[in-house]
């Protein structure tokens, strides 16, 4: 593919959206190997996917408040680079399980992907 192919293709899953879970996925992951603040969790993601995935705040942040509540991430102020107040976000030992089943799940789900489209044609 090129990136004109790419970024048509990106554009395509913009209008549907990933599947369920899979922001809060890459989210839970993310932060597993690091703390970090909202946009430098969506910086990551994007670079993370040679820009293919962009996530807005408008998702972002909503997902992020749905992780505290549900105990699967923790918060607190901080202040970043830019010396600006921040909320830095960091995994939880819930958030890890989480993570655990969420990546079983997805690749199960690949899985039988993958057979349907691999199988012969009938």
């Amino acid at each position: 593919m090129n990136k004109a192919s790419d970024k048509a293709i990106m554009k395509d899953v913009d209008q549907r959206g990933l599947f369920p879970g899979a922001l809060e996925m890459m989210i839970l992951r993310t932060l597993k190997r690091q703390r970090l603040h909202g946009y430098a969790l969506a910086q990551h993601i994007k670079r993370t996917s040679n820009d293919l995935l962009q996530v807005e705040e408008g998702s972002l942040y909503p997902a992020l408040q749905r992780m505290l509540k549900d105990g699967w991430v923790k918060a607190e102020w901080g202040i970043s680079a830019t010396n600006r107040r921040v909320r830095v976000y960091e995994i939880t030992a819930s958030g890890s399980k989480r993570l655990d089943t969420e990546v079983t799940h997805f690749e199960r789900m690949l899985e039988g992907i993958t057979r349907v489209l691999a199988a012969e044609a009938l």
